[in-house]
């Protein structure tokens, strides 16, 4: 692996905020020195040793007639005395003029050619005193992060809606920035919607609608690009405590806000482990169905899918995890894409710490258990395609998406590395550990190389510990996963086991119609447990036996929906089609999607079905979704 190489030197950013930000005391020391800043970001054409973005005042009309944003970036920036030019990173914008600070002339500028991935760079040609950089312009039709909504993919069905997915490159679709994990700045927004709507962001937010369609918002804290966040449409809010709350279509919120009703706890839990939470409000927006992901850490307004509205508070352990970004990720950054893992892994731990809190040892141990069937099988899967390189938690994504690097690997292997330290060290001085690195390096990126030293000498060197550099290479930068490793369990699985076990040995449960009183009591998990540790092959009755028994396909829950589905496409389970292609049409999550898909497509049948299926269901996926689909079934636009 290339280690990464820092500025240094010039002292080119004293503070990331700027003096035109209203702050309060706690954010007012966000200084930002250049060691923090990562130049050799692969994914962006930025070069921030010359000039760097450090504010953005956006100024934008939506309009969903046309689907399109005219917007005007403000960007306010430091610079080296020498520097001639700012380069931006954009992607199908078309780009109307640039002035520099208050002038009205127009300045040159060029957009180079366009790459797959990072689309084109923006040279803008700036003055020795220039300090504000004005781009107006207009985003393309096929704006990646981007997706536009008719009102009848809405739960009101009366008006449209709009969400955003900036995560990992794609702010640079609707915003002319810096989009780069390691370059941070703040921003205010004054956005202009259709009346009847409600336009929201991740910065400080309204609560009801403004009878003019005229929002204004404020982020005081510094953010990368990936987090820059805009939802618009009819929406309303409901909170749950002083500083928690949900926004979601009035159909939804009700059982948003039953679902997501232990907010606060899970704040308070989150901060008796890990220090206070440092972005002054954490609110909800449940999204329409087609949002590609369970949910986005957005600062102050986790966009989440409405797959977790399963009545039960039983998928919940989704908003612990996007609550700990507010630390892992949002706080603490990983510097590149190569580096996911470092937002991922933390947030993994920190999530499942959360849940323990919460819940006890004995749930948040499922939670495990069943990420760590799920690493195994990714891990083996990958390495039998011959993608044994991405099973390293140090990636290497050059010429290629940063989604790819979006698996299980960052995620669970991430969290079983850290688990690892923890086992060996011991909890209390880990949690020590933790509560130090996120007070450290608050505001601030990390790379791999970087958390190594720092793990070194904060937690190996300073509590006189054996040295684990060994299992830091092993975890790292080896393929597969070690030999020695965590191993999960929970008690609460065992009766799973038992019913399992009898299923294997004697070809059916025992259940009566309904179900047993045992299984009656079965969280998500223990289901899911059940579900995924089915005979690879099944008999035509033996699948309508389970379908007879549990009625998993009329279940509410997507989670055991998806997993049920598995079984039924690989058994070719015909009572249950229509079902599986209402979830796909209506579903938009790509956890979901791409199991199915992938599933399907392994049969010259099944394919021709996923392929008749997507046609009816593609224009309510988010690009994030198509893009991993159409190369999984060489989908050509007719």
């Amino acid at each position: 692996m290339n280690k990464i190489n820092l500025v240094i030197g010039m002292a080119l950013i004293l503070f990331w905020v700027g003096c035109h930000q209203n702050k309060n005391e706690e954010n007012s020391n966000q200084e930002v020195k250049m060691e923090d800043i990562i130049i050799n970001d692969i994914h962006t054409y930025a070069k921030p040793e010359e000039a760097v973005v450090t504010h953005l005042d956006w100024e934008a009309e939506i309009d969903f007639e046309k689907k399109k944003i005219i917007g005007k970036a403000a960007l306010t920036i430091k610079k080296a005395d020498d520097a001639k030019y700012l380069i931006l990173d954009t992607k199908g914008l078309y780009i109307e003029k640039v002035t520099l600070d208050a002038s009205p002339d127009q300045v040159t500028f060029s957009l180079g050619d366009q790459d797959q991935w990072k689309g084109a760079p923006l040279t803008i040609n700036i003055k020795p005193n220039t300090a504000v950089v004005n781009v107006y312009y207009v985003t393309g039709e096929s704006a990646e992060a981007l997706q536009w909504l008719d009102p009848s993919q809405t739960s009101g069905g009366e008006q449209p809606f709009l969400f955003t997915q900036s995560q990992a490159i794609l702010a640079r679709s609707w915003v002319p920035i810096q989009d780069s994990p390691g370059i941070r700045f703040t921003y205010t927004a004054n956005v202009k919607v259709p009346a009847g709507l409600i336009a929201l962001m991740s910065a400080q937010n309204p609560q009801e609608k403004s009878e003019d369609g005229l929002y204004t918002f404020t982020m005081t804290q510094p953010i990368p690009a990936y987090l820059l966040a805009l939802s618009v449409g009819d929406l309303t809010f409901q909170p749950i405590s002083d500083r928690t709350g949900v926004y979601a279509e009035p159909a939804l919120i009700d059982k948003a806000v039953y679902e997501f009703g232990e907010l606060e706890e899970m704040v308070q839990a989150a901060e008796s482990l890990y220090g206070p939470y440092r972005w002054d409000r954490y609110d909800l927006l449940v999204l329409p169905p087609s949002f590609p992901f369970g949910g986005m850490e957005n600062p102050r307004l986790t966009f989440a899918t409405p797959t977790i509205l399963a009545g039960d508070r039983s998928l919940t352990s989704l908003v612990a995890h996007e609550l700990a970004h507010s630390w892992s990720g949002n706080l603490v950054t990983n510097g590149t894409w190569n580096d996911f893992w470092i937002n991922e892994g933390f947030t993994v731990y920190f999530e499942h710490r959360i849940m323990e809190k919460l819940y006890g040892k004995d749930y948040s141990e499922m939670l495990a258990s069943l990420a760590m069937q799920g690493l195994e099988e990714e891990v083996s899967r990958m390495i039998t395609e011959g993608n044994g390189i991405d099973t390293k938690l140090k990636l290497n994504l050059e010429g290629r998406s940063p989604d790819d690097g979006v698996t299980t690997i960052a995620y669970d292997k991430g969290y079983f590395f850290l688990r690892q330290i923890e086992e060996t060290v011991g909890r209390d001085v880990f949690d020590s550990f933790l509560q130090k690195y996120f007070a450290d390096n608050a505001f601030k990126v990390m790379t791999t190389e970087r958390f190594i030293t720092y793990l070194n000498e904060n937690l190996i060197r300073k509590n006189d510990l054996d040295p684990i550099d060994e299992t830091c290479r092993q975890w790292i930068y080896e393929e597969g996963l070690p030999q020695e490793k965590p191993t999960p369990v929970s008690g609460r699985f065992d009766s799973v086991s038992q019913v399992l076990d009898h299923w294997v040995k004697n070809g059916n449960l025992e259940i009566t119609e309904g179900g047993s009183a045992e299984t009656a009591k079965w969280s998500t998990h223990e289901w899911l447990h059940f579900l995924r540790n089915l005979p690879k092959d099944m008999t035509a009755d033996q699948m309508k036996s389970l379908d007879d028994n549990f009625h998993f396909a009329e279940s509410g829950n997507a989670e055991i929906l998806a997993a049920w589905f598995e079984h039924v496409i690989r058994h070719q389970y015909e009572a249950n089609y229509a079902r599986l292609e209402d979830f796909l049409i209506h579903t938009g999550r790509r956890k979901f999607l791409m199991p199915l898909y992938t599933e399907m497509a392994k049969s010259v049948d099944g394919k021709e079905r996923a392929i008749n299926i997507y046609k009816k269901a593609r224009p309510n996926y988010h690009f994030v979704s198509t893009n991993s689909i159409d190369a999984l079934l060489n989908w050509e636009e007719s």
